[in-house]
């Protein structure tokens, strides 16, 4: 971390509230793992008892939190800097560095033993990977070495539907990985088109974003080439034992409106953007949510309705 992260307006905390300690946890991203997750494991095509299930999804929720705030301990120096984070907890001095930091570490831990008691020791391992994914080798290591930084810690994102699915069966199987393959495709698109338009704040802080290192024309290539890598990934998870006709229908239609929003991306250039103050891009970016959102809720539809169909 810079020595701007040992400054004082970072060592001094002020008056924190409850709220402070719960934004250090990323809720929007929780809420994120926490649905991937809860999918992964009701897909599963093992009955798992309803306070196991509770327990586990809450272990992954707070094993993601943990994520967050270890995240938020190590960026609180470009995280002061740019605009849309420098009202965190941390770098506005509500919280301490230390505190931040104490505080994710005693949750991960206490996230991970408990999905082991609770579930199995698989899940709780992969529980573990993936916090320490999310925190070292991205946090740390590739997000101010690389503008590859989003494809590669896109992982830590993408693995809580198989940490679900392990919890439910004890093992893993194609459909969770499809899961985990859908998530980690969508967020490199997901993010560069929010890195378009908030281009400022990533140059201002030094990280290398694509947009930063390559320039919008490189970045809007790599959007529309991973949104129609997407197509016959979350088409192949229609094909697994999870989905059926419901998941395909949805699948087809997401894929067709994100395709068209990423193309309408790819064909302007910057001076297009700045008039219509990055109108597309911002399209782009909330129809990223919707798309997965949704896929996830069409596997969440299809396990609902399979003991009714006879699945």
């Amino acid at each position: 971390m810079s020595d701007a992260s040992l400054s004082a307006p970072l060592s001094v905390p002020g008056e924190a509230g409850m709220g402070d300690y719960w934004a250090l946890l990323k809720p929007r991203v929780m809420s994120l793992v926490v649905f991937t997750a809860m999918v992964g494991l009701i897909a599963a095509p093992l009955p798992v008892h309803p306070f196991v299930a509770f327990v586990s999804i809450l272990c992954i929720a707070v094993g993601g939190g943990a994520s967050g705030a270890l995240n938020m301990w190590w960026d609180a120096d470009i995280d002061a800097i740019m605009r849309r984070t420098k009202s965190r907890p941390v770098p506005s001095g509500r919280v301490a560095p230390g505190e931040a930091k104490a505080l994710g570490l005693a949750l991960s831990g206490f996230s991970v033993m408990l999905l082991g008691l609770a579930s199995n020791w698989l899940a709780a391992g992969l529980l573990a990977f993936t916090i320490f994914f999310y925190v070292v080798v991205y946090t740390i290591w590739l997000k101010r070495r690389t503008p590859q930084n989003i494809v590669i810690g896109g992982l830590a994102g993408a693995l809580p539907p198989l940490v679900g699915w392990v919890a439910a069966t004890g093992s893993f199987a194609w459909a969770p990985v499809l899961m985990v393959l859908l998530v980690f495709m969508w967020t490199p698109p997901h993010f560069w088109a929010l890195a378009l338009f908030v281009r400022g704040d990533y140059g201002l802080a030094e990280v290398p974003m694509l947009t930063e290192t390559h320039g919008d024309r490189t970045t809007r290539n790599h959007i529309l080439a991973y949104a129609l890598a997407l197509v016959p990934v979350s088409l192949g998870l229609g094909l697994t034992a999870v989905a059926g006709p419901i998941y395909l229908a949805a699948s087809l239609v997401l894929n067709v409106l994100f395709v068209r929003a990423c193309w309408q991306v790819w064909r302007r250039d910057r001076a297009q953007s700045d008039a219509d103050r990055f109108a597309a891009e911002r399209q782009a970016f909330k129809l990223s949510l919707i798309y997965l959102f949704l896929h996830f809720g069409a596997l969440l539809i299809e396990a609902s309705l399979g003991p009714y169909l006879g699945a």
